[in-house]
């Protein structure tokens, strides 16, 4: 991770709360992005990213929309996910999808979902005993002044936002910003998907990172 991006993004106040660097549980995995809508082989997706610290077991873990019914697309396949990792649900293709995002084969993606969202949806994630894990509810037309991502992908305000439930708390993706966006293969699309930059780091390499900026202001001053 670009470390001067991270020292930006967390100095920010209006970004982030004190409680985002707090110590986070295993299990902490959120919803991190998403295009209800795109072209192609892009396909509508979700990206789902684990930002805690040890690795969760997707294995019976399940997607529905706003049905809200446990079980309805397996996640299953994408097996152990790591610290910091996104994974990807997406109704394209998963070798097109890798290729349209120019995504390494190391990126976890489930393709051909066929409980697909609409303009106004909910993407619900649970896990293997069908409880509800993280939820968002969408739609600018249900929803005054939240975004419509329609070819381009929807990614969080700030951390504070993830398993909030909040609509308005989505902005654009936008190429070249704090999320590493970009246009995909076809020059239509506009997104991130596979990773998710801003992901909190545990406390003992936050301190770790502290240090190292702390000694490098020393010399600094001192040269």
């Amino acid at each position: 991770m670009n470390v001067s991006f991270l020292r930006n993004f967390l100095c920010s106040g209006a970004l982030l709360s004190s409680a985002a660097f707090a110590p986070v549980a295993s299990a902490n995995i959120y919803i991190t992005e998403w295009m209800y809508n795109g072209t192609g082989e892009t396909g509508e997706y979700i990206e789902f990213t684990n930002t805690g610290t040890s690795a969760i077991d997707f294995t019976g873990w399940s997607f529905d929309d706003d049905s809200r019914n446990a079980g309805t697309v397996s996640l299953s396949a994408f097996g152990l996910v790591n610290p910091g990792e996104s994974v990807i649900l997406t109704e394209a293709d998963a070798a097109s999808f890798r290729s349209v995002w120019n995504l390494s084969a190391s990126v976890d993606v489930i393709g051909n979902n066929t409980t697909n969202l609409g303009r106004a949806d909910e993407i619900n994630l649970y896990d293997a005993g069908g409880n509800l894990v993280d939820r968002l509810t969408y739609g600018d037309s249900t929803i005054p002044g939240s975004i419509r991502a329609q070819n381009i992908s929807g990614n969080p305000l700030n951390l504070s936002v993830l398993g909030a439930n909040n609509a308005l708390g989505w902005i654009f993706a936008s190429v070249g910003d704090a999320y590493g966006s970009y246009v995909d293969l076809n020059n239509v699309d506009v997104g991130n998907p596979g990773s998710f930059a801003p992901v909190p780091l545990p406390a003992a390499a936050w301190l770790l990172l502290s240090g190292v900026a702390g000694l490098a202001g020393i010399r600094r001053r001192r040269a």
